[in-house]
């Protein structure tokens, strides 16, 4: 079985290919999500303490949190379930498909580690190197949250520090910074602004219009009550005169 242990603080990550029964047998029945002691694959990880985050079975098939088995079930899903993107599939549409439980053993070809507690020793190619982060937060209030900003700071002077140059096939020098999203800019609150003054005059109009409604059908109403008054009146008179002819 082969072993991808992350390290967060760093962002490196190493492969191993353990084939000793006796070092495996410690993760099965376990959970996702379990923490282990990483002293039974070895003295060199003595102190490590690793959570299981995932695996895969040698057929492809991905471990899914909450799926209390140890082997392939078939659950129906919707696009964007875990473990089911849903591409090209219809709104609403629901698929069948095979998912490993959440329950390791030894079926599995993979098994994804995240160190939780890092111990004496270092592990070379683990917590010896720090991998710079690749892609820095698009998002305004995240790169303030990153660098400690406040409201004042402009955020886009901030972004260069994660910008990456490279190179073309015909040797052309490029850099690439992501684009900033969600910036409150002054055209943005011109925006603002004006979506707020055009809400404002839709219901003024709307204010205006129900006003004249109502103004209409009391209008009519009180046609209607004259329209009968009169011809109530004109019923009455009616029958006077045949009853005084009588």
């Amino acid at each position: 079985m082969k072993i991808n242990i992350a390290n967060p603080s760093t962002g490196a990550q190493k492969k191993l290919e353990i084939e000793d029964e006796g070092k495996l047998r410690a993760f099965y029945d376990k959970r996702i999500a379990q923490e282990v002691d990483g002293e039974c694959l070895g003295d060199e990880f003595k102190g490590y303490i690793f959570k299981i985050a995932g695996g895969m079975d040698k057929q492809g098939f991905s471990m899914r949190q909450g799926v209390l088995v140890s082997q392939r079930v078939r659950l129906l899903m919707t696009p964007g379930d875990q473990c089911f993107r849903g591409y090209g599939r219809r709104n609403g549409e629901r698929r069948r498909k095979s998912v490993r439980g959440c329950i390791v053993s030894s079926d599995l070809s993979v098994l994804n580690l995240v160190i939780v507690k890092q111990g004496e020793g270092e592990i070379p190619g683990l917590t010896d190197r720090e991998l710079p982060r690749m892609r820095g937060p698009k998002r305004a209030s995240n790169i303030r949250k990153l660098f400690n900003l406040g409201k004042d700071d402009d955020v886009r002077k901030y972004v260069n520090t994660y910008r990456r140059t490279f190179e073309d096939k015909n040797g052309k020098k490029h850099s690439k910074a992501p684009k900033i999203q969600r910036l409150v800019t002054p055209q943005t609150l011109q925006r603002k602004r004006s979506r707020a003054a055009k809400k404002k005059i839709a219901q003024e109009k709307s204010m205006k219009e129900a006003a004249e409604y109502h103004k209409l059908i009391v209008q009519r109403v009180k046609e209607q009550q004259e329209r009968r008054s009169k011809s109530l009146a004109e019923k009455r008179a009616k029958r006077a005169s045949q009853a005084s002819r009588a």
